[in-house]
């Protein structure tokens, strides 16, 4: 049987954007979800070693990365790992994927299926915090669901931020790069950072706004500010899996900010019809951590088209 690693080109011809985030709309909208406990979070001292399993009639998965916050400055990937997809009846091992590639889809596909439920259909403007794979998957995403026409690239460095808008530029919409301020422009904002803090001021976002926040995956760790937080309704995955791991979400409650109750909707209930966006004037936002099912989800799709 041939095992041999399904790269992140082989998984895009697979598998497009689309495709993923229709698998997953159908997952988040079946009676049940995969089975998916949390997962195990590891520092090993130049980063962190993540363990995620998944499992359910279809199949057996688990998702073995590392994240080494320094890499992206030495121009090497944020995230590398292996997933192993497993025959439910057999447990054999029937495909291994990339593990960058398959996070980068399926992240942003989850965002994807956010930003289909939960923003304006008419935005057009995305303001893009990051230039890592993540982000460039990020904006394939929101083209799929939005018509998305400018997107405007925010970093650290002004250098890789030009590497993005060049491969914007090149899908024939336009690119620029911006700052944080630029938010004020968002119709949607896609936070794809390693900030352990805040990277911009909520007070800034402008009516009617949909924000994806991504990067933060950690109780100590948040992209969003408090005044974002507190212009809500917030949609997550899972309260389960937000509860345990949502920085963006934890540090605010813990300061007394917010509370449980700021958390309107998971996935599942906005797929199954929750309705959270009242008025062309709300701010939405959808927090994300990464659940292990949803490698599985997308893995068994791609491996049905191999």
């Amino acid at each position: 049987m041939d095992l041999a690693l399904v790269s992140a080109e082989e998984l895009t011809d697979l598998l497009p954007m689309r495709a993923a985030i229709d698998a997953l709309e159908a997952a988040f909208g079946a009676p049940d979800t995969p089975e998916a406990p949390a997962r195990t979070h590891l520092d090993v001292g130049t980063g962190d070693l993540l363990l995620m399993p998944a499992w359910n009639t279809e199949g057996v998965g688990v998702k073995l990365v590392t994240v080494n916050p320094a890499n992206p400055e030495a121009g090497l990937p944020l995230i590398n790992g292996i997933y192993v997809l497993f025959s439910h009846d057999t447990l054999q091992p029937i495909a291994t994927f990339d593990a960058a590639a398959l996070t980068g889809l399926r992240t942003a596909a989850v965002s994807g299926l956010a930003t289909r439920h939960l923003a304006r259909p008419e935005a057009k403007t995305l303001v893009l915090f990051g230039a890592g794979t993540q982000a460039r998957y990020h904006v394939i995403a929101m083209l799929e669901t939005r018509p998305i026409d400018h997107v405007i690239v925010v970093t650290r460095t002004r250098e890789r931020a030009e590497d993005v808008v060049r491969e914007i530029d090149a899908l024939q919409i336009e690119g620029s790069v911006g700052n944080p301020a630029d938010v004020a422009r968002a119709d949607v904002v896609c936070t794809c950072t390693t900030s352990p803090q805040p990277v911009f001021d909520g007070n800034d976002l402008t009516a009617g706004a949909h924000v994806n926040a991504v990067g933060a995956y950690k109780p100590t760790t948040r992209e969003l500010d408090d005044a974002t937080i507190r212009r809500g309704p917030i949609v997550v995955e899972t309260r389960s899996a937000a509860l345990a791991e949502a920085g963006d979400l934890l540090i605010p409650m813990e300061n007394g900010v917010i509370d449980e109750t700021a958390i309107v909707a998971d996935l599942a209930e906005v797929v199954g019809g929750a309705k959270v966006r009242h008025n062309p004037e709300d701010v939405t936002i959808f927090k994300s951590v990464g659940v292990a099912f949803e490698d599985l989800v997308v893995a068994k799709a791609a491996h049905r088209r191999m």
